[in-house]
Parts: C-alpha cells; sequence; structure tokens
C-alpha cells in the first residue's frame, strides 16, 4: 500500500493576513501528519524559512526539491517531492523545467509567468522490492503555457516507456475539462486517481483561495499509471475556523500494486 498526498502550501511570504504562513503552518503540518504519506509532493514551498520548517518538522522524509529560478526573490521557489525512507529506497532523482529548452535552469517559453520545475524520483518499494518512478510540478497559470507544460511533461513521461509505473502530483492550474487534462489522461496512460475512487462525483473542488465561495476548482490531481489500483482518494477540507492550512486542500490517494 503507498499513501500518496499532493499539497500546495502556499508561498510563505504571501500577504494573506489571518492566513499568513506564520498563523496556519502548524496547521498544514498537522494534516500531513494526520494522513502520514509515503509520497508528499508540495508547491509553491520556497527554500528560506519554510523550506526549513518543513524539512525540521519531517525528518523521517527524504526532500528534494530545486529552485525554479528566473530573476527576483520568487525564484526560491521549488516544487519539492518528499518520500518516508522507510518506505522507499532512492535509485535516482533530478529535476527539469516546463519549457522547449527544459535542461537549462530557469528557461521558459509559451509566455509562461515563472520558470517551473518537475521533480522525480525513481524509488525503490522496501516492501515489494518493485521500483516506480515518482513525478511531482507546479505548472504555470498562463493558458498557453499551461498547455505547453502538459505537452512538455507527457512527452517526458512516455520516454520512461509504459513498463514504468508513475505516480505524479502537481498543481496543474487547469481544471479536468482542460486540454492539459485531456492530454495526460485521455488515452488511459494515467488514471485520475480521485476520479476513480469517486466516479459519480462531478465536483471536486481543491483550490478555493481560503474559503471565498467563488474560487474553488479542481486544478490538484493525483494521477497514476494502470500498474496501481486506486483503494481510495480523498479531498482534506479541515480548517480551524477561518483558518485553513493552505488556499489549496490536500488531496490524497492510497493505491496498492496491481497483481
Amino acid at each position: 500500500m503507498i499513501k500518496v498526498m499532493s499539497f500546495n502550501i502556499r508561498y510563505g511570504l504571501a500577504d494573506d493576513g489571518e492566513n499568513h504562513w506564520n498563523h496556519r503552518k502548524g496547521l498544514a503540518l498537522a494534516r500531513i501528519q494526520a494522513f502520514a504519506p509515503d509520497l508528499l509532493g508540495l508547491q509553491e514551498c520556497r527554500d528560506d524559512a519554510q523550506a526549513d520548517f518543513v524539512r525540521l518538522a519531517l525528518p523521517d522524509y527524504h526532500f528534494f526539491g530545486v529552485h525554479r529560478g528566473g530573476p527576483g526573490d520568487t525564484g526560491l521557489e521549488m516544487a519539492p517531492l518528499l518520500f518516508r525512507r522507510a518506505a522507499f529506497t532512492l535509485l535516482d532523482c533530478g529535476c527539469f523545467w516546463l519549457s522547449e529548452t527544459p535542461e537549462i535552469p530557469g528557461s521558459i517559453s509559451w509566455d509562461s509567468a515563472y520558470p517551473r520545475t518537475v521533480s522525480w524520483a525513481r524509488l525503490a518499494c522496501r516492501t515489494t522490492g518493485s521500483a516506480l518512478t515518482y513525478v511531482n510540478t507546479h505548472f504555470d497559470y498562463q493558458p498557453a503555457a499551461v498547455d505547453g507544460d502538459a505537452d512538455c511533461l507527457r512527452q517526458w513521461l512516455d520516454q520512461r516507456g509504459k513498463a514504468t509505473p508513475l505516480i505524479v502530483t502537481a498543481d496543474f492550474n487547469a481544471n479536468k475539462q482542460s486540454n492539459a487534462y485531456r492530454l495526460l489522461t485521455g488515452d488511459g496512460a494515467l488514471i485520475d486517481a480521485y476520479c476513480q475512487a469517486h466516479p459519480h462525483q462531478a465536483d471536486a473542488p481543491t483550490f478555493h483561495g481560503f474559503g471565498r465561495p467563488e474560487e474553488p476548482t479542481d486544478i490538484d490531481w493525483i494521477l497514476v499509471s494502470p500498474h496501481f489500483r486506486v483503494l481510495d482518494a480523498q479531498i482534506d477540507r479541515f480548517r480551524q475556523g477561518n483558518l485553513f492550512p493552505s488556499d489549496h486542500y490536500p488531496i490524497t490517494a492510497v493505491l496498492d500494486w496491481k497483481a
């Protein structure tokens, strides 16, 4: 059994008033600890006091993330992946950029607002010995860039080959009616874990803008290759009054290997 969580934790310097990172970081950590994922994909994690807090608070996890780069202070933002050391052994890991030149750090294409990274790790499951590739990313929000990001990611995933078990977590900045969703899931190479667990649930928003009713949209997904059975998938909507763990709800999935 593999427990997976994707969680956009909202960058720590954002001027969010009562929901500033300093007020909600303990609650965000508590939601991670409550689910206790084996694989954790974070988005909007800055490599400053925010990432230091995550690393210190989760000592049982291997943390891998790369600065997205670009001008100014926003270049410290990462889309890191974490895995529980008791569950997996690291075989290999790396990073590339969602652009027409993915090997060039900080590169952008398709009128993207920011450079965007993809963190990946090849892992061996300690209980089964089976290997998988885990991928975490955060797409840009410009419409042309979302499509370009999806195409770039799909090309990289296809290069792994159909025999490679894949788990992908991300804030895709696109809903499930988008071209990006169709490109990544349309041929069945990747399966939406939440939709697999809840086939008759049409509306499953994850972004909520700290509880603004006009904001919710389903832009955070967990995608898995057909090597896995989806045992469960949930959206964690926990909050404490008006205090939210983030402006996104974390999304979770429980997977098992198919025979």
